[in-house]
């Protein structure tokens, strides 16, 4: 027993010592994207392996700084608590090689082994029980794995080292720390040996210090001009920049990716503020935006009273004597640059427009290939105009002499130098190009919101011409890619289809517009096949319903809505206007949520059931009409008499597409429903009676199965 304690002294020891754990892996700059995921990994390789071996902890939390990566765990045990394994070995009468391979991966000898009976006669057991490890030895180990094996996106090697990391590794800091104090886990990799120093900021604090728990070394490390935590760090970029702006009657553009990269840029946050020169305060704000951003990771300061951007922020990682006016000036100066080549792209773009509107800026789209298989730039928007014809009867109020237009030059700006230099301004552009060339403000705003909506959050467009134009971009893509079997896989999705898929979801419902889909889908398939498109042999406007469908589910599940509703209503058939599939789905739900829905639910399985088990038995099918003449209880004549009602109700309200209705004239049945499973034999001796009862089931079942396909329904 290590320094001569007994087990005894060692179980007491584990319970009054409960030490923290610090780790910090410091190294040359990690790039910014790749920190958050980095202490996320940190975290699950270490606490996994340490919680494979027996070594818990109550809480943690990493942190990531452009310099290091930090791991700080409480309240773990001294050591590992003893553990007793039980194994099943081979046969008592296997061959002897089998047994030898059993003691090997056991460490144990054949006197050890226990023979017991089995179902197959005598079979060897081995118990092996481990004694307690010490928590240091765990974590050396845990760390020695998390460093050799960490899911670096990329990594490198330096010097004569084998060891691979993001940027060469300098130092490794571990301890355990607990009542008596701070001690170190000792552990080397690959040369460097963990300690219990670090190193502040790079220029302001960069000698080593000592530090004895994990609060010494955020408190030490704040003293060394180093903010731990990335959230502090962007909170006070995001708090100083804000302030910066309001002091000059500005606004900050709000931009959380940018403010999380550059928050994963510095280790003791900046903000200094800029002038844009007055040659450039009439380009688009987007422009401005958007250079300085990918260029110099600088914030954007907007004029509230004109939108124009006319300041900018850039963050430093230094605290200068002349309060970042050095800084400021060689910003300035590479600003200036970059901001000149936009201005000349810009002009350029202008000149081109302004010699040739918006058919010189398409024209070279005819030599731009939009997919090897499904042509060009130029056909594509051939199929969109098209497509604008067939989707324009259910878009209200739409001028469809503009959505035409619209089809026709929303792709114009993919050719100009703008966006050569900045891909991501599409359609923000073709929106000022087209006014530009005074195509009127309805085009102009198509050819940048029928890109829209991107996402989940992104906002849907709301005017008709806009509504129209995007929809057709979106069912050319959906059906394109259909066609040639391009359909997206597992979590493969290169052409961004579900994103289409729930942008067309989102327009319908958003709008309510009633189009069948179907009927479209068949439309935009017809107009590849006359471009000369090969197929697939599938069915594509099923299939891509199907997909649709899959789509919708994802959505309404924001909304609480259950996906085994949705496939409900959507099994029925013919269920491709989404406006009416939604209000059907909704009220589904809501009737399952009450007393009634549930009841008839059962009600449904059970008639169904019962039918399924004698129709089985029978080999026939209890499919016909049941007769009012035949019933002989009160309970049974009710039922019939509930049935012609309900019937009548439920086809009115469903003609009516009237769904809150027609459940409400189904929830009617529950009472008497019930009361003929309680008070009437289905099977009864008679077999008029009894063939008359079955198909009466059959008939409740038919009748709900107007509403629903009830059997989807889980649960």
């Amino acid at each position: 027993v290590p320094g001569g304690m007994t087990r005894a002294d060692r179980s007491t020891l584990k319970v009054q010592t409960v030490p923290d754990l610090l780790l910090e892996l410091f190294s040359e700059e990690i790039p910014a994207r790749m920190q958050a995921r980095a202490a996320q990994d940190l975290k699950r390789l270490v606490t996994d392996h340490m919680v494979e071996a027996g070594l818990t902890y109550s809480g943690g939390h990493a942190f990531a700084t452009p310099r290091r990566l930090t791991l700080a765990l409480s309240d773990l045990p001294a050591e590992t608590p003893d553990s007793v394994e039980e194994r099943k070995g081979p046969r008592v009468d296997a061959p002897e090689k089998a047994l030898e391979g059993f003691l090997r991966s056991t460490g144990l000898t054949r006197d050890d082994l226990e023979a017991r009976d089995d179902k197959k006669g005598q079979v060897w057991f081995a118990t092996i029980r481990r004694a307690g490890r010490p928590a240091e030895e765990v974590i050396a180990q845990a760390v020695e794995n998390a460093v050799h094996n960490f899911p670096w996106p990329k990594s490198m090697r330096w010097g004569s080292g084998a060891l691979r990391w993001v940027r060469p590794l300098h130092s490794i800091l571990c301890i355990l720390t607990d009542e008596a104090g701070a001690r170190t886990v000792e552990f080397e990799i690959d040369g460097i040996a963990a300690g219990n120093t670090t190193r502040g900021h790079r220029f302001h604090a960069p000698d080593p210090f000592t530090v004895t728990s994990f609060e010494d070394y955020a408190q030490k490390l704040e003293a060394a001009f180093v903010v731990l935590d990335p959230s502090d760090r962007m909170a006070r970029i995001h708090t100083d920049a804000t302030n910066l702006a309001f002091a000059q009657g500005l606004q900050l553009v709000e931009d959380n990716g940018l403010l999380a990269e550059v928050a994963g840029l510095v280790e003791w946050p900046v903000a200094l503020m800029g002038p844009i020169s007055e040659q450039f305060l009439d380009l688009p704000p987007e422009v401005l935006q958007t250079s300085m951003k990918e260029h110099q990771k600088f914030f954007s300061v907007r004029n509230p009273a004109s939108g124009r951007i006319e300041r900018f922020i850039t963050v430093a990682n230094t605290q200068t004597a002349d309060d970042g006016a050095t800084i400021l000036a060689g910003n300035l100066k590479v600003l200036n640059a970059r901001l000149s080549d936009a201005k000349f792209f810009w002009e350029n773009d202008l000149r081109t427009v302004e010699r040739g509107g918006m058919e010189a800026l398409s024209a070279p789209l005819a030599n731009v290939t939009f997919h090897a298989k499904l042509g060009t730039q130029a056909q594509r928007i051939a199929r969109m105009r098209s497509l604008v014809d067939d989707v324009a009867p259910f878009v209200p109020d739409l001028d469809q002499a503009k959505a035409q237009r619209a089809a026709q030059i929303c792709k114009a700006d993919l050719t100009s130098e703008m966006v050569y230099e900045f891909p991501e301004l599409q359609g923000i552009m073709g929106n000022y190009f087209a006014t530009r060339a005074e195509e009127g403000p309805e085009i102009a705003a198509a050819c940048s919101e029928h890109y829209s909506p991107l996402g989940p959050s992104d906002d849907v467009p709301s005017a008709p011409v806009s509504i129209c134009v995007s929809l057709a971009e979106k069912l050319d893509i959906l059906v394109g890619f259909w066609v040639i079997d391009e359909k997206p896989t597992g979590s493969k999705d290169p052409y961004a289809l579900r994103r289409a898929a729930l942008g067309v979801i989102r327009l319908i419902l958003s709008n309510k517009l009633r189009m069948p889909l179907r009927q479209v889908f068949a439309a935009a398939e017809k107009l590849f096949e006359d471009q000369g498109v090969a197929g697939s042999s599938s069915n594509v406007a099923d299939d891509l319903l199907s997909f649709i469908a899959d789509r919708l589910k994802v959505h309404l599940r924001e909304d609480g809505i259950r996906h085994d509703v949705i496939q409900a209503c959507f099994d029925l058939g013919g269920q491709d206007d989404l406006v009416l599939l939604v209000n059907r789905v909704r009220a589904l739900q809501d009737f399952l949520g009450t007393e009634d829905g549930t009841n008839l639910l059962t009600a449904y399985r059970r008639a169904a059931n019962i039918v399924a088990a004698e129709e089985k038995k029978d080999g026939v099918e209890y499919s016909g009409a049941p007769e009012a003449k035949f019933a002989e209880e009160t309970e049974e004549t009710a039922l019939f008499a509930a049935l012609d009602t309900a019937e009548a109700g439920i086809e009115a309200a469903l003609a009516g597409e009237d769904f809150p209705a027609a459940m409400s004239h189904m929830a009617a049945l529950r009472a008497p429903v019930d009361a003929f499973f309680d008070q009437v034999t289905v099977n009864a001796e008679n077999q008029i009676l009894r063939r008359n009862r079955l198909c009466l089931l059959t008939r409740i079942r038919q009748l709900m199965s107007r509403l629903a396909v009830w059997d989807a329904i889980e649960g």
